[in-house]
């Protein structure tokens, strides 16, 4: 059977999830980090001149590299704006970031996977409860929903309550749009798709330091958590910290699933400043999660480092990744989301309708890029009018013949070629998909 769209019908069942958790006080849970964004006003004009100062060699980039000076960050950049690429790469000079706000016009915003998808919960009126490290007032302000919680001392408190003095901590955005020329070196590139590279100027990052009391409050109170979405990790660098981090958390969440089997621990992954710190990250996490979610970048990227290299643009190849995956890691199912459309590969997960979560996850995404902020209801309701992605109802209708080793479900996106905003998509994606955890 063709694809049905669901849209409309999912949108109008999540005031009754919000009603739910008011009702019941049951929470989804986000944590850990959060930053402060400084994104840059692009402008293609201005970034040209950079390149014409700064570039002594061609663009290109190698894992682990960090940004040291002018001549590193347009080399940098520029690699990841002419392949059409997002990522993350740390950052040690703040000369750097100076030189950079004088160039460009810098637009303040809310920063890291749970803060942005906690706040896009918010923004729909359904109550959370989250961990962030960042707990500056700045950063505090973008999080200023009714119903966002975290925890202080024993209690459950509004998250405002949890407000520190301390700085903010800053991840400079570059976003590059599709179509822009670059002049590199005297050729000319257009940029092939609209991204964003975010580069981290974040030394707490670097250890995630994770409160002791929100772990203890969460495993005291597990019966009222329906979904526990992590992240995180992504900034570390030191494996002995990490493991010391992982240890102390898989203890954590064995127990919160102790005492409730049903709560889905959903993990999140995101572009890794190194390698050896991600598969570390998802060997140690596989065996205590549910659910690994990732974009399609991150899925290509894992793939051919892991020497099983997934084509995206088929179909065939991108489900063979992810059997491959399943294999690596002994996880229930992966949510893999692109621009097309999102799916859920894996076991059947029992009164969970996944297709809702797919399907929110897709729409408040696309309406945060539409509009450039966390959308509400109501702003999500008026991305209906745009249309399905044409390739993701080819995947859809691909999928109807094919046999699977895992079950699949599929939605297409709704389209948009050139969005507004390309930051924090896959974050307020994941927030969509608590929705449908809400049982």
């Amino acid at each position: 059977m063709a694809y049905q769209d669901r849209y409309l019908e999912y949108l109008e069942a999540v005031p009754g999830k919000i009603r739910q958790c008011l009702v019941t006080g049951g929470r989804p849970v986000i944590g850990y980090s959060s930053d402060y964004d400084a994104v840059a006003e692009w402008n293609v004009d201005s970034f040209n001149e950079l390149l014409s100062e700064y570039l002594k060699e061609e663009p290109s980039f190698a894992e682990g590299e960090t940004i040291n000076n002018m001549e590193d960050f347009v080399r940098i950049v520029s690699y990841f704006a002419i392949h059409g690429l997002g990522g993350e790469v740390d950052i040690t000079s703040g000369e750097v970031i100076e030189e950079l706000k004088k160039r460009f016009k810098m637009q303040y915003a809310l920063g890291g996977t749970c803060a942005q998808c906690a706040a896009a919960l918010g923004a729909m009126g359904m109550p959370v409860l989250v961990h962030v490290t960042d707990r500056s007032k700045e950063v505090l302000a973008c999080m200023d929903y009714e119903g966002m919680e975290s925890v202080k001392g024993t209690a459950r408190v509004p998250l405002k309550e949890c407000v520190t003095e301390e700085s903010p901590l800053i991840h400079l955005i570059m976003q590059y749009p599709k179509g822009d020329i670059l002049h590199v070196r005297g050729k000319e590139y257009a940029i092939p798709l609209s991204n964003r590279l975010i580069i981290d100027y974040d030394p707490v990052y670097k250890y995630l330091p994770v409160q002791s009391d929100f772990l203890e409050y969460v495993e005291k109170h597990a019966g009222e958590i329906y979904s526990y979405n992590i992240s995180g990790f992504n900034g570390m660098v030191d494996p002995e910290v990490l493991g010391e981090r992982l240890k102390e958390l898989k203890k954590h969440y064995r127990s919160v699933k102790e005492k409730n089997p049903d709560a889905v621990i959903y993990f999140e992954s995101a572009h890794y400043i190194s390698t050896k710190i991600r598969d570390y990250v998802y060997e140690s996490l596989s065996g205590a999660m549910d659910i690994m979610g990732m974009n399609e970048e991150e899925l290509v990227d894992l793939t051919v480092k892991k020497e099983h290299p997934v084509d995206k643009e088929n179909l065939e190849s991108v489900l063979s990744g992810l059997d491959y995956l399943l294999e690596l890691y002994p996880v229930k199912g992966i949510v893999m989301h692109s621009k097309d459309y999102s799916l859920y590969y894996g076991e059947q997960l029992e009164g969970i309708d996944l297709e809702m979560g797919l399907t929110l996850g897709n729409l408040m995404s696309g309406t945060r890029a539409r509009i450039g902020r966390y959308g509400t209801w109501e702003e999500c309701r008026e991305n209906l009018g745009l249309a399905l992605s044409p390739a993701g109802v080819r995947f859809a209708e691909q999928l109807e013949g094919m046999e699977l080793l895992h079950r699949a479900v599929l939605v297409p996106s709704r389209y948009m070629d050139k969005p507004k905003y390309t930051i924090g998509l896959g974050d307020t994606f994941v927030a969509g998909m608590q929705m449908c955890f809400v049982k």
